[in-house]
């Protein structure tokens, strides 16, 4: 009887060590050594910018640090930017492409066409169409680090831009690339983004402030070159299925109706010059470059109280004669009287950034 049960567990100690090695081997595959390449900075920047045409499927995972306190407002955005969302993606080209976030209770997708978006909730049976907004929320889709990587590098200096060596990447050979902004406002210290050898498609982002760990970690742990079937990324409603209307498209209507009471936002703040943002209200106005952005708008009257109240619990929050102002990792908000409502001062700029620019918006000092 020894000499079988001796067979039989080595047997299953063998299909055991099979396994074992099955689960290991993307982690295996991403510490094999990778291959660097004689490209520059500016160079690879270049290639990154032009992979928006690479079309790809593959599973990516983003873990944000960011503990913002908006309470019950903007709980989806702040969830994209405190927690761990996974997401599988399959992309064909800039206006058509799927994004499905994975939970433990069902997927939400995203499905965009070249006429805005398809966001269809599986577990509620709720499908919300958006029309494309300067005033859109952020996504699952935009911490994909292809599109994240591409947004960050496309307003970086030259001189703001350095190399990294390379790594592994989805088992991919990435070559790395390092942005420090330049601006005295900002608050984020460096990004990093890992470009696949091959393509110059951004496989990794990192995003980092002042802290140890990086507020932003974004990258594929799966990538498959391929274009995807047109049927995958297209959408119909399914019968029977809730349709709504995004949050961007009320936030602009809302901005509308405020549009004769909103301020004449000025040409710049903080040193930071306004960008030409098409299709945003007067009341809306967004400041600086790259990876150093400042946004300021006009708060609803029943929303300041509840954002105030939050912003005013939050750990490290200063409350003085210019506002309430908090710092969650490099993103820095702020409330602000002014003498046509509450004004929302946000971005990757500094708490000294967010005073200076509520000085000279309401002539009052700290």
């Amino acid at each position: 009887m020894g000499g079988p049960r001796t067979g039989a567990a080595a047997r299953w100690a063998l299909v055991g060590g099979g396994v074992a090695v099955l689960l290991a081997l993307p982690p295996l595959i991403d510490a094999l050594p990778a291959t660097d390449a004689p490209a520059s900075a500016a160079d690879l920047r270049t290639r990154a910018l032009a992979s928006a045409g690479t079309a790809f499927a593959g599973y990516a995972q983003s873990a944000g640090g960011l503990d913002l306190p908006v309470g019950d407002q903007l709980t989806d955005a702040a969830d994209l930017f405190s927690d761990r969302t996974t997401m599988r993606a399959w992309y064909r080209g800039p206006a058509d492409w799927r994004v499905d976030v994975v939970t433990p209770t069902g997927e939400t997708g995203v499905h965009t066409d070249a006429g805005g978006t398809w966001s269809w909730n599986w577990e509620d049976a709720v499908a919300t169409r958006s029309a494309p907004s300067p005033l859109a929320f952020p996504g699952p889709s935009d911490l994909l680090p292809s599109a994240l990587g591409r947004r960050l590098l496309s307003e970086a200096a030259d001189d703001e831009l350095s190399r990294l060596g390379a790594e592994r990447v989805a088992g991919r050979d990435a070559l790395g690339l390092r942005v420090e902004p330049a601006a005295e406002a900002a608050s984020v210290t460096r990004v990093d983004v890992w470009v696949d050898r091959s393509t110059g498609l951004p496989l990794r982002v990192q995003v980092w402030g002042d802290d140890a760990e990086p507020a932003m970690d974004t990258g594929f742990l799966e990538l498959d070159l391929t274009i995807p079937p047109a049927e995958v990324t297209a959408f119909t409603v399914p019968a029977g299925a809730e349709v709504r209307e995004g949050q961007a498209e009320q936030l602009l209507q809302a901005a509308d109706r405020g549009r004769r009471r909103g301020p004449l936002l000025p040409a710049s703040l903080a040193g930071l010059d306004r960008r030409a943002v098409e299709g945003a209200p007067r009341s809306v106005g967004v400041y600086g470059r790259g990876v150093t952005l400042l946004a300021v708008g006009l708060l609803p009257d029943r929303a300041a109280a509840g954002l105030r109240a939050e912003l005013a619990r939050a750990p490290g929050a200063v409350l003085d004669p210019l506002g309430t102002r908090i710092a969650a990792g490099p993103l820095g908000l702020m409330i602000v009287d002014g003498p046509d409502g509450a004004l929302l001062l946000t971005g990757t700029v500094t708490l000294d950034a967010l005073a200076a620019a509520a000085t000279e918006l309401t002539g009052r000092t700290g």
